[in-house]
């Protein structure tokens, strides 16, 4: 597994595009429309953030609460009065071993619980965040239909350059055909 392979670690896009993209929302919007694109992709990031943050929280927050409850049922287990012998039919007793050290809490159970439980909330938290701020985003960049036109526009212009750019250097002469997924 490479480094490239996780998400954090992966460009967005290269210098080139980049700048591509830049000189389209230079050109082809209007200030009020590279306003709402920045505007969306703040509340966007805001939305993500706050869902991760929470979802850490409440992961943590349940991971606590197991370990409370698993606490007060070894607690429990403890207290409680049990057989130390089993006699059998033919008169024959049996000791039944201690089993108390075996489900006592420990410290590797606790940090695994809040490991994964915290884990567990920053993933979901995470993506029903990323879901709303995408739907909030959509919806302030729809709101005004003269605008939302323009970046369409703008959009499609920006991906046949793209395609242009593609169509160009696959014509091209290349050495070999994974330079192309090298770049």
């Amino acid at each position: 597994m490479s480094f490239q392979s996780l998400a954090i670690s992966r460009k967005n896009a290269s210098k080139e595009m980049a700048q591509l993209a830049e000189d389209h929302m230079k050109h082809d919007l209007q200030q009020s429309d590279r306003d709402a694109l920045n505007s969306a992709a703040q509340k966007f990031g805001t939305f993500t953030t706050v869902g991760s943050l929470v979802g850490l929280g409440l992961g943590a927050f349940l991971a606590f609460r197991v370990r409370s409850a698993r606490a007060g049922y070894f607690k429990a287990f403890r207290a409680m009065e049990r057989p130390t012998h089993v006699q059998f039919a033919g008169g024959r007793t049996e000791p039944i071993p201690d089993i108390t050290p075996l489900l006592k809490p420990t410290t590797l159970g606790d940090f695994a619980a809040y490991m994964f439980f915290s884990a567990g909330g920053l993933f979901i938290g995470g993506e029903l965040g990323l879901l709303t701020g995408s739907y909030a985003a959509k919806r302030s960049i729809t709101s005004d239909p003269e605008s939302k036109a323009r970046i369409e526009k703008a959009f499609r212009l920006f991906k046949a350059d793209v395609l242009r750019r593609e169509i160009s250097r696959l014509e091209g002469d290349s050495s070999s055909d994974v330079d192309l997924f090298l770049d």
